[in-house]
């Protein structure tokens, strides 16, 4: 087995759900999950078909979210993995939605964040044993930190 990782390529603010599924079907239910979701949420996801023809499968409403998530379907090559790129929304308006969907076994994460995501090879394939979500705490909050939490929470609209 030959262990490797994979920076996720994406502009820095661009938000995005890394999972495993199943089945073929997955393409169709999570491109009616993220569509059903928002009138304004701009998607595009790409799916690694893990038999048959094993093609990398996409969908979406966004031209170049679509071709952004099969290049990095590309470079992870996981079977039964798919990648989705959010813009106009953030992973928390469609997160449950999409663990909800029966085919998807998994999330790895969901993030705007830096990733590195790690990849066994072995002989039959290539599988995805985790992320790297971005980088090592500094501290502990403290109280300023906890007010700045707050009022972020509240300015996106999470919070009264």
């Amino acid at each position: 087995m030959r262990l490797e990782t994979v920076r996720i390529e994406k502009p820095e603010d661009l938000n995005f759900v890394l999972g495993q599924s199943h089945f073929i079907k997955t393409v169709e239910d999570l491109h009616e999950v993220l569509a059903g979701s928002s009138p304004v949420l701009k998607f595009g996801l790409a799916f690694c078909e893990a038999s048959g023809p094993r093609l990398v499968r996409r969908s979406g409403n966004d031209e170049a979210l679509m071709e952004l998530a099969v290049k990095n379907a590309r470079a992870l090559g996981a079977g039964h993995s798919f990648i989705v790129f959010l813009r106009e929304g953030f992973p928390v308006n469609v997160l449950n939605a999409l663990k909800q969907v029966p085919e998807v076994c998994r999330i790895f994460c969901a993030t705007s964040n830096p990733v590195e995501v790690v990849i066994a090879e072995t002989a039959q394939g290539r599988a995805i044993l985790g992320v790297v979500d971005g980088q090592p705490p500094l501290g502990v909050e403290q109280e300023q930190d906890v007010r700045e939490r707050k009022e972020l929470l509240r300015r996106f609209g999470y919070k009264l």
